[in-house]
């Protein structure tokens, strides 16, 4: 068998003219998430620290002028995610033999151990599947859902006033969780492998424990206030009353028991057995509204794909209570209008037009997106081509259009930052993308006592008051307002690309609301301006979500583009890094990808 191998995919030189790059702008873009190695010129992802290292993705090197940026490069399979530890689990089950659904269950329940600020058994999520042997795609809702004493004015005082933390760090803001419902549905319909097999490296890698990393470290710190509220959280991630340190032991019994209990009983374990019984007690001591009644009532739904073209690939992604692949749709359909690859990744030109779509697209948001199994939902008509000449008739090529002046669009009649992503190719031409969620960072910074299960606290993507923004800044509307057995709504977009019906592209991100745009950007640099994943993934971000009427973009772009875009009336702010993507392509060299080193723990393997 092959071992993993790296040979570099042809790459592409940018010439700091075409591309608007120089050194000091690499260096720019790295400086949070990166180790510059001197005596070789090369610019290193940070390697956690991790018991037998795996092979990591090629440096990334640079000479005076140009760029010259390498994805990894497989033959046979590829994994690539934001915790080392994870894609190399995810790797070993392709290698026994087992398909991409295997993989993306074990991967999961791996992230849950490796990365418990995003990754997650307490929480919930989507996976969009391309099933190789039907040819079919698929789109799998686990997302959380409102329990029964739910309703539409729970997180307001008797002014009316939204409660400050309610909704985010309170029994109260927990949602049922899905991710257990949602892996063990997809492995039994899907997968080739028992659930005991795919979650065995999970729960030794809980039981035996792992060397803490500087990311994690500096995460856990960050949230100190946050979690350290929480006897049964800070038991597992404190030691002498302060946060872990880098180098220092993470062991989860309470975990790797728990995922024991789901190995051997399935997901009855968490919904109806041991597991569920402690969550509802927690609950229950606590003033939380999750029951085991609640529990026993979760369902995964499988849903039809939004599906879209653009420049002839066809893009598939997340439909409601996903908000993400009908955005990404909608402005891939009035920014193919453009010629986009002749003014120039991240020139002036084509950002102005990307910033004035994705305004448009968020204003919609806020007006018509929610779970469609409580709302309608004018889906075909926000993804419509003539809805997108409406919109495109609205944009100043020239000058922004300020925010106020902006209104949700009229489309045709009816038809969140901790989050993670994930992406899987097979040897059979299988794909997955999952992005799932606590929502915040280690969700509520509840651990429900005795089962070492973060729980998540995804209440606050409802609209607690619509009109008024969440914890992402983001405001919704009637549409989104709490309900019980509703699923708030969410920016995870989960995507795939096919080219002739053939498998192309995987992607996807956490980033809160600025999920969509980054997705959308992802799948713009391949396809419009000819990158390979490592160059799409690392070139410097913008985002706009309407309100607040800013424009936000990453250090990198050069001064002189920004000084155009203000000269446009674009508002622009500079501010930290936007997303991180897990991206594979496929083509008849191969597989390659790149995990985004904003954070330095990702790791891309195939073989």
């Amino acid at each position: 068998m092959l071992k993993p191998q790296w040979t570099p995919r042809p790459t592409y030189r940018l010439s700091i003219l075409a591309a608007g790059l120089s050194l000091a702008l690499a260096f720019s873009a790295y400086a949070d998430n990166a180790a510059v190695t001197k005596t070789t010129g090369t610019i290193a992802p940070a390697v956690a620290t991790a018991p037998a290292a795996a092979p990591k993705q090629p440096n990334i090197n640079y000479d005076l002028g140009y760029e010259i940026i390498s994805p990894a490069h497989a033959l046979h399979g590829m994994v690539a995610s934001e915790q080392g530890l994870a894609s190399q689990i995810g790797l070993n089950i392709l290698k026994k033999g087992g398909n991409a659904f295997d993989a993306g269950v074990a991967v999961a329940f791996a992230l849950a151990v490796a990365l418990p600020n995003a990754g997650n058994i307490g929480g919930g999520g989507f996976m969009v599947i391309h099933d190789a042997k039907t040819g079919k795609n698929i789109a799998i809702d686990f997302r959380e859902m409102a329990p029964t004493k739910a309703f539409r004015d729970m997180y307001l005082d008797e002014k009316g006033n939204v409660v400050p933390g309610k909704s985010l760090y309170s029994h109260q803001a927990v949602g049922i969780p899905g991710t257990v419902a949602g892996m063990t549905h997809v492995l039994k319909k899907y997968g080739t492998m028992s659930l005991a097999e795919v979650m065995a490296p999970a729960i030794k890698l809980a039981e035996t424990g792992y060397p803490v990393s500087d990311q994690l470290a500096s995460v856990l710190a960050a949230e100190r206030e946050h979690l350290e509220k929480y006897p049964a959280t800070t038991a597992i991630f404190f030691k002498d009353g302060r946060p872990l340190r880098a180098g220092e032991l993470l062991v989860q019994k309470d975990l790797a028991n728990s995922m024991r209990l789901i190995a051997k009983q399935g997901p009855s374990a968490f919904y109806e057995g041991e597991i569920g019984q402690k969550i509802a007690a927690e609950m229950a001591r606590h003033g939380g509204d999750i029951t085991l009644a609640d529990l026993k009532k979760y369902k995964v739904v499988e849903r039809e794909p939004v599906t879209g073209m653009y420049r002839g690939y066809e893009i598939v992604s997340m439909p409601p209570p996903s908000s993400g692949g009908v955005h990404i749709i909608q402005m891939l359909n009035i920014l193919e209008r453009y010629p986009l690859k002749d003014y120039g990744q991240n020139s002036a030109q084509a950002l102005h037009l990307m910033a004035e779509t994705m305004k448009l697209a968020y204003a919609d948001r806020a007006e018509y997106l929610g779970d469609p199994d409580f709302v309608k939902i004018p889906l075909k008509g926000l993804m419509s081509r003539g809805y997108a000449d409406e919109l495109a008739k609205k944009i100043d090529p020239d000058h922004a259009t300020p925010s106020a002046q902006i209104k949700p669009g009229k489309p045709q009649p009816y038809e969140s930052d901790q989050t993670t992503q994930y992406s899987i190719a097979d040897k059979d031409g299988n794909l997955v993308s999952t992005t799932y969620t606590l929502n915040m960072s280690f969700g509520s910074g509840i651990v429900a006592a005795g089962t070492g299960i973060l729980l998540n606290n995804e209440m606050d993507d409802f609209s607690a008051k619509p009109g008024v923004a969440n914890g992402f800044g983001l405001v919704g509307g009637e549409a989104n307002a709490i309900a019980p057995f509703k699923r708030p709504l969410s920016s995870m977009s989960p995507t795939i690309v096919l080219k002739d019906g053939k498998p192309f592209l995987i992607t996807g991100t956490p980033g809160g609301s600025r999920i969509i745009t980054t997705t959308l950007q992802e799948i713009m640099n391949i396809i419009d301006f000819g990158m390979n994943p490592a160059e799409a993934t690392i070139a410097p971000r913008i985002h706009h979500q309407w309100l607040p009427d800013e424009l936000r973009v990453e250090k990198g772009l050069s001064v002189d583009t920004i000084a155009i875009l203000k000269q446009k009336g674009q508002n622009v702010v500079v501010k930290p890094a936007m997303g991180r993507t897990q991206t594979i392509e496929i083509n008849k060299d191969g597989y390659f990808g790149f995990s985004d080193t904003r954070n330095p723990d990702g790791s891309t393997l195939g073989y």
